[in-house]
């Protein structure tokens, strides 16, 4: 599989260095007060400058007013907007027009039924990202460390290609891959020492184990027979 990697939460040059001379496909960077790993406007600026073209710069909001959509926009200038918040379909297809930049909806999953949003937003988002539902509790809605039941995600049809995200690491991604055969894998607290603080060896180990997988995942299929 052409496996994409996000390393997501991304805070500091030093980590987004790492990131992306490990290889990441995408760096994410959060736009949201309550989350240990939000970053201001003025520092996404420079950050964003860092990338010079490596990788897909993804802002990540959740439920984000206009006026912080324009500042992100401006600031760092994504080349995709993660929304994790409860966004409608009405509100994705306006932001898409009023930007002309790829959106990936999150859905927050914790039982088969959970999947039914599915349908929702397939019409209107490019990309989808399945995480592990925070608990009622949370004061915000990912990022936490916490994974789901992988085989939910099993013989998905999907129009759109999506990406796993929740409770990752280098451990256990390989499992996450062969049980839900995700085309991407996104990464924020498996990587990190404490919360918000990037461990520059787990986010190279993370990226070694996905890519090592996806490798072996592949070789596996070219050698079964048809």
């Amino acid at each position: 599989m052409s496996l994409i990697v996000k390393i997501c939460g991304l805070s500091t040059p030093e980590a987004l260095d790492v990131a992306l001379d490990a290889g990441a496909d995408m760096v994410g960077f959060v736009f949201f007060p309550a989350s240990p790993r939000n970053v201001a406007l003025a520092a996404s600026r420079s950050l964003g400058a860092r990338v010079h073209g490596r990788a897909r710069k993804v802002a990540l909001t959740v439920d984000a007013d206009d006026e912080l959509f324009d500042a992100i926009v401006e600031n760092l200038q994504p080349d995709l907007l993660q929304l994790h918040g409860r966004e409608t379909p009405p509100r994705i297809a306006g932001l898409r027009q009023r930007f002309g930049l790829p959106l990936m909806k999150a859905i927050a999953v914790e039982t088969k039924s959970d999947l039914a949003a599915i349908k929702t937003y397939e019409p209107v988002a490019d990309r989808l990202l399945f995480d592990a539902r925070a608990p009622r509790e949370a004061t915000r809605p990912g990022g936490l460390g916490k994974s789901f039941d992988w085989h939910l995600l099993e013989n998905l049809d999907l129009k759109l290609p999506f990406m796993l995200s929740g409770g990752l690491d280098a451990g256990n991604v390989a499992e996450a891959l062969r049980i839900t055969g995700a085309p991407g894998v996104d990464v924020s607290s498996g990587v990190e020492s404490v919360p918000g603080v990037k461990d520059p060896d787990k986010i190279r180990a993370f990226i070694h184990a996905a890519r090592e997988a996806a490798a072996r995942f592949d070789q596996a299929k070219v050698a079964s027979p048809a």
